[in-house]
């Protein structure tokens, strides 16, 4: 179950405590969770008798979207480890974005900081094509570059999905790097982060059959 758009974090204690209370008590419901910006852009919000709160409704999760490391000041940082100390596991989704954060320079420091604020990289968005947004669309590619940026480069903890949510309701869309190079008989022929090639026995497989060497 998710909360989300406007913020849940916006509305008084009382109240959201009455709504996941009432959730809570539907039978199908296994956990819930929260997708916020308030603990980014209204730090403030995140008080002691609000986490207190929360804390009655676990399981429950919050997906937190914190979009360059600018964003990661002394008072969003209280405001994560409030919420992490609560035992509230935090994810972060990040939408790429054109002369903000399409590059490794700022994509690096940005996974790290959120990972060493207990906050799980999961989710780099592709920007939608939404009418406003052209100028902060970048191509796919530049995702799959920051991606192959990552990857080897820092912990895997700090290397999220990339993700392009289909337009009509296609859902989200996993891409990654291509790793796979082509198959040698019984040997599946890989890369690695360095560009380097290696053979990893897979008797029986024909995954990259159909690929050169």
């Amino acid at each position: 179950m998710l909360l989300s758009g406007g913020d849940p974090l916006t509305i008084a204690d009382d109240k959201l405590d009455w709504l996941l209370t009432r959730l809570r008590a539907i039978p199908h419901i296994e956990f819930i969770r929260i997708g916020s910006k308030i603990p980014v852009v209204l730090p403030q919000r995140i008080t002691r008798d609000l986490v207190r709160m929360l804390k009655k409704h676990h399981p429950l999760w919050m997906s937190l979207h914190v979009t360059h490391p600018r964003e990661l000041t002394p008072e969003v940082t209280e405001s994560f480890g409030r919420l992490a100390d609560a035992g509230i596991p935090l994810g972060s989704q990040t939408v790429l974005l054109k002369g903000i954060n399409d590059d490794i320079s700022v994509m690096k420091p940005l996974m790290q900081g959120l990972l060493a604020r207990r906050v799980r990289p999961y989710y780099l968005y592709q920007c939608d094509p939404i009418r406003g947004s052209h100028h902060f669309r970048t191509n796919v590619e530049k995702g799959l570059e920051i991606i192959k940026g990552l990857r080897g480069h820092t912990t895997g903890y700090a290397t999220p999905m990339f993700a392009v949510d289909a337009p009509g309701g296609g859902g989200k869309i996993l891409l990654a790097p291509d790793s796979i190079v082509g198959r040698d008989g019984d040997d599946l022929l890989l890369r690695n982060f360095e560009g380097e090639v290696y053979r990893y026995t897979d008797p029986g497989g024909v995954l990259g059959t159909n690929r050169r060497p």
